[in-house]
């Protein structure tokens, strides 16, 4: 036996364990296969100890830069699969990678896969009214709207719709327009309807010489009734 020949003990040592349908599967999640790499470093890199890895230990491992890691990362977080979440372990809050929310849809029974585009079209409609690249926090935001607060995607689609009506454009308007809503029972856009419709009756009523204004589906929600 020579030398320099490798131990086949050491080659099996010197692996980690992959998803065969993470390998098949990916275009369905609308994934390319730089993604793939990427998810497969993080994977790597959590396997080894290391479960926050900047773009640039990242980038070390891959033919991107860390600009490009970076937007990787961001696209992967505004798809739902991966989250940063905070980790106490020894009393040291640290932030952690988790690829749970991409085992989930990979694995999960694709009964509801219908709406599926309608939530990813989220960040997207939110950057094209905002006019810019959505932070971390405004990411992590809208998915505790969707994961935690469990809302229908077409609610939020409306408070948006509501604060660029009212000129109030941000995050903490919006966040304050669902929670007026979930006060008042509001989960669906045809009970935000209804809703305008009764206000907007009444403020007829109440200023019958005021000029018509279009006020057929929103209104300011913040202003009480």
């Amino acid at each position: 036996m020579k030398k320099n020949t490798i131990s086949m003990q050491y080659v099996l040592q010197n692996q980690i364990s992959i998803p065969t349908k993470l390998l098949t599967d990916f275009p369905s999640l609308g994934l390319n296969e730089q993604e793939v790499l990427l998810i497969l470093q993080l994977h790597r890199f959590s396997t080894a100890g290391n479960l926050f890895p900047t773009p640039t230990e990242l980038s070390a491992c891959l033919t991107m830069d860390e600009q490009e890691c970076s937007l990787i990362l961001r696209k992967l977080i505004q798809k739902g699969l991966l989250k940063i979440e905070q980790s106490n372990d020894k009393q040291v809050l640290s932030e952690v990678y988790s690829l749970e929310g991409l085992w989930t849809k990979l694995f999960a029974p694709p009964s509801k896969t219908e709406e599926e585009p309608e939530t990813g079209t989220i960040f997207v409609l939110f950057e094209q009214e905002f006019g810019r690249p959505l932070s971390p926090f405004e990411i992590e935001t809208i998915n505790v709207w969707l994961d935690e607060d469990q809302l229908m995607p077409a609610l939020i689609k409306a408070a948006l719709r509501e604060s660029v009506l009212m000129g109030k454009l941000n995050f903490k308007y919006i966040d304050r327009i669902l929670r007026e809503w979930n006060k008042k029972g509001i989960q669906t856009v045809e009970d935000a309807r209804e809703a305008s419709r009764k206000f907007h009756s009444k403020q007829d009523q109440q200023q019958p010489n005021n000029p018509k204004r279009d006020t057929s589906f929103y209104y300011n929600w913040l202003e009480g009734e």
